[in-house]
């Protein structure tokens, strides 16, 4: 009689022992149980498990390298009577392309959209272009073109391309010069947006 007693106590003493094994089994791996008004045992919800700290989702060393500035190589030289040459005082001085006295530096279709230009504004009916169309009719920023103003030349025969890129505001702008050689030197043939798409040679200043 004794030793049915002992193994029937040691049998509920397991039993009890396999549920606290499952109470603590299940917050550990998925939601942990309400505790009960009553209930004073912080084993089962463990704050190291259910919350990580801060630092460990977003930490200040991981953000630093993404918030650093890029660095822009350093403009190409300019060489002296090279399409780049005739292209970079646009960038110089605000609406130079509007300029009649500029206009030695331009030949078909872009001098005749220009020369159209001048006369409509003569007339007074108005402007027909954008005083600023070599910044891609963004605002002028000296500063912002000086620091990230970069130039790309390519030349084939007498045929040559001059790419500008530029930063202003927070956006980029990409611009294409065509440049064709006549009587020795470069003139403009037309002026092109990659990032507005549009062509001064599509105007119609009529």
């Amino acid at each position: 009689m004794l030793r049915r007693l002992v193994v029937a106590l040691s049998s509920l003493s397991m039993l009890v022992a396999g549920l606290n094994g499952a109470v603590s089994a299940q917050g550990l791996f998925g939601a942990p149980p309400k505790a009960s008004s009553g209930d004073n045992a912080p084993a089962e919800s463990p704050p190291a498990v259910d919350t990580l700290p801060p630092a460990v989702d977003t930490p200040p060393a991981a953000a630093a390298p993404e918030n650093k500035p890029v660095e822009l190589p350093p403009p190409a030289p300019v060489l002296p009577g090279s399409p780049t040459a005739l292209v970079k005082p646009f960038y110089e001085h605000l609406g130079l392309e509007l300029d009649p006295a500029q206009r030695k530096n331009f030949i078909d279709p872009a001098k005749t959209v220009l020369d159209k230009s001048d006369a409509l504004r003569a007339s007074g009916q108005g402007e027909c272009l954008d005083p600023n169309m070599a910044l891609d009719n963004a605002n002028y920023d000296k500063l912002a073109i000086d620091k990230s103003l970069r130039t790309i030349e390519a030349v084939n025969g007498d045929q040559a391309k001059v790419v500008v890129a530029f930063v202003v505001e927070g956006h980029q702008h990409r611009l294409e010069w065509k440049l064709k050689k006549v009587g020795g030197g470069w003139k403009v043939s037309d002026l092109l947006s990659v990032t507005g798409e549009w062509a001064l040679s599509q105007y119609q200043c009529e």
